[in-house]
């Protein structure tokens, strides 16, 4: 067992969930009818001290301990999976604005052990949701698990949902609706083998959602791990960077992001609007301070390139959508043809990796073609590669410097980090 494990139990589990919950599908606009407000009811007072966990994509736990950090969060371990940490409402809202790397900000609100259904029926009674939010606010139950010995997860959530109606009748004689695509309230339960804790959702969308694309690549790459990547790679808006093949843009996005210090959930809302608890008052001085943070738009050095003219319009619409039309350099080349704009610098890219043999086959002879490539044009630089084929540094004939692995979704990756230093590697 390990010792993220021991510290749990011995805490009475403070945390442990990994990030199924980044898994979901991407959902449409909810109808303009079905989103009409609701009136507001008076906020309530939330407790000072917060206990709460931003699950991330396996690999990020380091990164996104370091962002909360900075954030000024307290108690901050990371797990397997996620980080957990303790702050006020301020800094809750802070971290769904400002988190590159998490995918969600759950609060937690109860967690024991359980035998079965009925245990997890009872945990989800003890809580006080009509505290939480009110009785015509929708909701939807989502219970994922890792070791659990109960039969269906979905009759789980079933039992919390009903455990949550139940306290709303003993409250008020009413009950909320349930709404599986576009609930106002999300409850997220978590089981493992003996424990079972219950979560409110803070953030609504999963936060990989920016707010801002529209089109993509075949296999877009997620934006809190493109964050995460760039973050692993050391970049820090000071370093020329180049993408050379970009796919529909979203590293040179989040580059932009870090270079300008703008807060990825900028364009988007969160879930913490629909909670008695919400300040409209204290959230808008959040985005004031954010804003002003910000630092102008202007030409950056990052540059981004790709073969195929359809990611090169995609591209650039996504760079204008979030206002960098102009600020990042875009180009239709071969990456075989891509050359460096400084002296030094760094490459951040998430080549192509193949699941047919035919698809591995045309990799096996690319890599020692990227090999020469890089030994050619680009000492004094550092090569960073996010891929699935792990057959890729061998096959370049270049050394690693580090092997960070990742998973990009439940595909088990590795971020090749090769610096390219002048006469080596040859």
């Amino acid at each position: 067992m390990s010792s993220f494990r021991s510290r749990q139990r011995s805490q009475a589990g403070r945390h442990f969930i990994r990030p199924a919950a980044e898994h979901e599908a991407r959902k449409p606009e909810a109808p303009a009818e079905r989103r009409a407000p609701v009136q507001r009811e008076a906020a309530v007072r939330p407790p000072r001290e917060l206990d709460l966990f931003a699950p991330c994509p396996r690999g990020l736990e380091g990164v996104l301990a370091r962002e909360l950090a900075a954030l000024g969060a307290e108690r901050v371990e990371a797990g397997d999976g996620g980080v957990g940490f303790v702050g006020d409402m301020m800094l809750m809202m802070r971290a769904n604005l400002e988190l590159r790397t998490a995918s969600r900000v759950l609060l937690r609100l109860a967690h024991g052990r359980y035998r079965d259904e009925r245990d997890i029926y009872a945990l989800a009674l003890s809580v006080d949701w009509p505290r939480w939010f009110d009785v015509s606010r929708t909701i939807k139950v989502k219970t994922d698990g890792h070791g659990s010995g109960l039969r269906s997860l979905d009759f789980v959530s079933l039992k919390v949902k009903d455990a949550v109606c139940d306290r709303f009748r003993r409250a008020q004689d009413a009950r909320p609706s349930v709404d599986t695509r576009y609930p106002d309230v999300r409850i997220q339960v978590y089981l493992d083998a003996e424990w079972a804790t219950v979560y409110l959702d803070t953030s609504g969308e999963p936060l990989f959602k920016r707010g801002w694309r529209e089109e993509t690549g075949e296999a877009p790459l997620r934006e809190n791990l493109a964050a995460g990547v760039l973050l692993l790679a050391g970049y820090d808006g000071s370093q020329p960077l180049l993408d050379p093949m970009m796919g529909s843009g979203t590293l040179l996005i989040e580059a932009a992001d870090i270079a300008l210090n703008r807060a990825p959930g900028r364009l988007r809302e969160f879930g913490f609007t629909e909670l008695r608890s919400y300040d409209a008052v204290a959230w808008e001085g959040v985005k004031a301070r954010a804003r002003q943070a910000e630092k102008p738009v202007a030409p950056l050095a990052i540059h981004g390139s790709d073969r195929a003219v359809q990611m090169l319009v995609k591209a650039r619409h996504n760079l204008g959508r979030v206002g960098l039309a102009g600020a990042v350099t875009l180009a239709q080349r071969d990456v075989l043809d891509a050359r460096p704009f400084a002296e030094s610098g760094l490459i951040v890219c998430n080549p192509p990796y193949g699941v047919r043999l035919d698809e591995q086959d045309a990799l096996a002879e690319l890599y020692p073609q990227l090999g020469s490539w890089l030994k050619q044009h680009f000492a004094g630089w550092t090569a960073n590669f996010l891929t699935g084929d792990l057959r890729m540094p061998k096959l370049m004939r270049l050394t690693p410097a580090r092997k960070i692995p990742l998973y990009n979704g439940a595909l088990d990756c590795r971020l090749f980090v090769i610096p390219m230093v002048a006469g080596s590697n040859r």
